[in-house]
């Protein structure tokens, strides 16, 4: 995918611990070319870092919204960061 590369971070909030989100949202980047993670956070929401091509990028980020079927997403916030991200989600 070609232009502008970009980070996010979301804090995704809901049923999103214990429904393999961190799974789904991996093999989702990995399908758009996306880098970056997804981890658990203590307060039971989750952490994602996406980076890559814009366009990519925003579609990940309107995919959490969805998230696999046992999930129940109430809130997602991005924010963009300037930081680069090593490559956890496998895609180079």
């Amino acid at each position: 995918m070609s232009g502008t590369p970009i980070c996010l971070r979301c804090i995704v909030s809901g049923r999103v611990q214990g429904v393999f989100f961190r799974a789904s949202t991996q093999r989702q980047a990995q399908q758009l070319g996306v880098s970056g993670y997804a981890k658990n956070l203590p307060d039971g929401s989750v952490e994602v870092l996406a980076c890559g091509e814009a366009g990519a990028v925003q579609q990940l980020s309107a995919w959490l919204w969805v998230g696999p079927p046992a999930s129940s997403v109430t809130a997602v916030e991005c924010e963009t960061v300037d930081i680069p991200v090593p490559d956890y989600f496998g895609t180079s």
